[in-house]
């Protein structure tokens, strides 16, 4: 796998209580542990936190899942499924 450079250091948070509606891109790594209503797309890695919610379809590098995604996930590099 390949390294970036935004493997390290999260670029764009959303935070537990934020509540998002309509589609993201956003430019390297992020992280979600609120609720967004829309598509969301990165050209870095994503880690979805496991309070999270997603209704939409997810595009990243790399994904981790410990939230609800309701809709599609692609991530040609790898996807991590937690349990919760």
């Amino acid at each position: 796998m390949a390294l970036h450079t935004d493997d390290f250091s999260i670029n764009t948070l959303v935070g537990a209580d934020t509540f998002i509606s309509g589609d993201l891109r956003i430019s390297g790594f992020i992280r979600v542990d609120g609720d967004i209503d829309g598509n969301l797309e990165t050209t870095g890695n994503i880690i979805i936190g496991e309070k999270a919610r997603i209704r939409g379809n997810v595009t990243a590098v790399s994904a981790v899942i410990g939230g609800i995604i309701e809709g599609d996930v692609v991530a040609p590099e790898s996807i991590k499924l937690f349990s919760t």
